[in-house]
């Protein structure tokens, strides 16, 4: 196999937020010392979305989770960069021919953070009727569940644009996922929030690498950085997600836990404005995950009757 060098680095592309770019040094970093590579063997190349120029609608409006992948993979499909790094609860379900995702890193904190500049420690705390800014749809059919007496507003921007609306007024409160502040070094700026009381976006806290699925050195590079474990918890979780056919119109909440040997799979689907929602769970073995993912889908689907998803545009 041909190493990269300072002379033919290997291409690392992502998107140019500074999240986006904070986890490709990562995986360039776990390349250097899986392979005892310098860091000028390794390129990274940012790559500006139609997700991060559209900020002034819902990307569920615009064409939802493909607009933060679309441009990155036509460029690996093209030659122009040798693998991409994702936060993989942005990924479709699927993947362009001729592309494969499957190395992950190991998985970072999978909570979400709730932000306020108040005293407020939760979702509980808000006062009634206080406005909460999020542009999830599965983080906001949440809210309307748990708090129906508050009013919801989208909400997007990165983590200093939000926090900017929290001081304009915009909104009392919004959401975080707690991975992104502690891969930003700023894990302070929110209160995590229990599983067990708001189920995170399936993948939450994952970041996949995406290559060719011909690259044979781009697989040989890669292997020593995937995660088995949470390969496993993945492998669960968005099998889940495509019996759903989850998009970002689809208000879904998935997270697997691994035991030993043992897999517990939570999940959650929700009306969006929080009419309805059904949550449930399934466990096995660690290898049987896209089983129990399927299978805790249908059962949710059967719990929720015909035409639960028919609100879908």
């Amino acid at each position: 196999m041909d190493m990269p060098s300072p002379d033919a680095p290997f291409r690392i592309g992502t998107r140019s937020s500074v999240l986006a770019m904070a986890q490709a040094r990562e995986t360039r970093e776990r390349l250097m010392a899986a392979h005892g590579l310098p860091e000028a063997a390794f390129e990274l190349i940012p790559i500006s979305t139609a997700g991060d120029r559209i900020q002034d609608r819902a990307l569920r409006e615009v064409g939802g989770k493909g607009l933060f992948t679309k441009e990155i993979e036509e460029a690996i499909l093209l030659g122009r960069i040798d693998i991409a790094v994702h936060s993989t609860k942005d990924m479709p379900n699927e993947q362009p021919a001729g592309l494969v995702l499957d190395c992950f890193l190991p998985r970072e904190d999978v909570r979400d953070g709730f932000v306020t500049l108040g005293e407020e420690g939760g979702l509980a705390d808000l006062p009634e009727g206080a406005v909460v800014g999020t542009s999830s749809l599965r983080r906001r059919a949440q809210v309307i569940v748990r708090r129906p007496d508050l009013r919801v507003v989208e909400f997007r921007g990165n983590v200093q644009t939000r926090l900017r609306k929290l001081e304009d007024g915009v909104a009392a409160a919004t959401f975080l996922a707690m991975a992104g502040l502690r891969r930003l070094g700023h894990p302070e700026t929110a209160r995590p929030i229990d599983p067990g009381d708001m189920l995170p976006a399936v993948a939450q806290g994952a970041i996949g690498i995406e290559r060719r699925e011909d690259d044979a050195r781009a697989r040989a590079l890669l292997a020593p950085l995937h995660d088995r474990a949470t390969g496993l918890r993945l492998a669960a979780e968005r099998a889940f997600l495509a019996r759903l056919d989850g998009s970002c119109e689809t208000p879904i909440a998935g997270l697997a836990d691994l035991s030993g040997d043992r897999l517990r799979l939570r999940g959650e689907i929700l009306a969006p404005d929080g009419t309805a929602h059904h949550a449930g769970e399934e466990e096995g073995a660690a290898g049987d995950g896209p089983e129990m993912g399927v299978a805790l889908a249908e059962r949710l689907l059967s719990a929720a009757g015909p035409g639960f998803f028919d609100w879908r545009g």
